[in-house]
């Protein structure tokens, strides 16, 4: 059954190509892939190409844009299937873009979605502990990340680039697995690397100097995702300069460390759904949003159900408990699960972390829960919201969805204040 479902997705890619005549051909076609900052990284390549004067497409997790044209994506689905990505492809090429950017998923490479398509370029951003549930295990989740860079190895255009990032302790499988493809080059990048080259442009002790070039691409997980994006920008003979003007413009990606205000307090929200994102997220609020070292970071906390990366709920109430003053723990995306099971999970990391039960509160709606957050915010203090960054539902049992936009809600319940 395993086989005839997998058969069934390969048909979807190969019918697909031929249907849309073949789309990829004559566009320049990017896979970005990694546990975290696809997003980020596919909307900064294409800042970067359009301020050189190229026409770019870009489809990923949070936007669907082709050309001028942008619009949310409301599937939910980061990679979708049936068609979809030829489809994007031939729209792509019907509006006259040379270059497309695609986020490319670990659990897409497993349904074939990134067959049939002429890559030209591969990204490898970072791996961490992500969908262990649906895969078997890490080993299986690395593998499919791995499967991509070899079938970009095998594309039809006869020059394939990889991007590779140095800092990840993965880097080496990745290189390994297309170095010895005649047409294959490897390029590196690291977040220092990538700070060494700004210097030469900004004094990135000041900061007055680095909102010049835009603060927010300094933040430790922005940094990567810009170093990646520099270093793709080069292998198309973009110069720094044009570099740096595109990013100086990025206002940031929805849902992606939004900051809603500063004063009197800050609110934040983002996306971060791993551990590991929670820590970086955490670390930069702590270390650029709190006015003073004894201001709080009040922290407003879930999990998915659904039974996706159940281990991760008290790993990830461990770091909230250890990062944070006060939390509150609340209601994400439960799909059949009940939700306060999931709390209750994240509770139980919280409390073993040693933090005091009595700067802790379990509220099941997510409204109220912001609502309270706000209420107890002091002047100087961060609020910050994570798991749902820029998603338009909450999902429930049986396929029920609950309108929601994070920011809007804060927005409204800043204004009752």
């Amino acid at each position: 059954m395993k086989k005839i479902f997998s058969f069934y997705h390969y048909l979807w890619a190969f019918w697909g190509n031929i249907i849309y005549g073949f789309p990829s051909r004559n566009l320049f076609v990017v896979g970005v892939t990694g546990t975290k900052g696809k997003s980020t990284t596919l909307e900064l390549m294409s800042a970067i190409m359009q301020e050189k004067g190229e026409k770019t497409a870009v489809l990923s997790s949070v936007i669907r844009k082709v050309g001028a044209h942008t619009q949310k994506n409301k599937t939910g689905n980061s990679m979708p299937g049936r068609m979809a990505i030829q489809k994007f492809l031939f729209q792509a090429k019907k509006a006259k873009c040379s270059y497309v950017f695609i986020e490319v998923t670990s659990q897409g490479v497993v349904q074939h979605r990134h067959k049939f398509i002429d890559w030209n370029a591969a990204v490898f951003l970072n791996l961490s502990k992500e969908h262990i549930e649906s895969h078997g295990s890490y080993e299986a989740y690395r593998k499919a990340k791995i499967s991509f860079f070899e079938y970009v190895a095998q594309s039809k255009k006869k020059k394939r680039i990889f991007i590779v990032n140095k800092d990840d302790k993965e880097s080496a499988l990745f290189a390994d697995a297309v170095r010895h493809n005649f047409g294959n080059s490897i390029f590196w990048f690291s977040k220092n690397e990538f700070l060494r080259k700004i210097s030469d442009y900004v004094d990135i002790t000041s900061d007055k100097a680095r909102a010049k070039f835009n603060e927010w691409i300094f933040a430790d997980f922005n940094l990567e995702n810009a170093a990646a994006a520099a270093t793709f920008s080069e292998t198309q003979n973009v110069s720094f300069e044009t570099v740096q003007k595109a990013l100086s413009e990025v206002r940031g990606v929805s849902g992606r460390l939004e900051v809603i205000q500063k004063k009197p307090f800050s609110v934040i929200v983002d996306y971060a759904h791993t551990p590991d994102s929670l820590e970086k997220v955490y670390t930069v609020a702590r270390k650029d949003y709190c006015v003073e070292p004894t201001n709080a970071l009040v922290a407003i906390l879930g999990s998915a159900g659904g039974g996706r990366d159940k281990w991760k709920r008290i790993e990830m109430g461990i770091i909230a408990g250890k990062m944070c003053n006060e939390i509150i723990v609340t209601n994400e995306d439960p799909f059949d699960e009940d939700p306060l099971e999931i709390m209750n999970e994240v509770k139980k990391g919280i409390l073993q972390s040693g933090f005091l039960e009595q700067n802790l509160k379990m509220i099941l709606d997510r409204r109220e829960a912001i609502k309270q957050a706000l209420k107890q915010a002091k002047k100087g203090d961060v609020v910050i919201a994570t798991g749902k960054g820029s998603e338009e539902w909450i999902r429930w049992e049986k396929g029920r969805k609950e309108s929601w936009n994070e920011r809007k809600v804060f927005e409204e319940e800043l204004e009752k204040i």
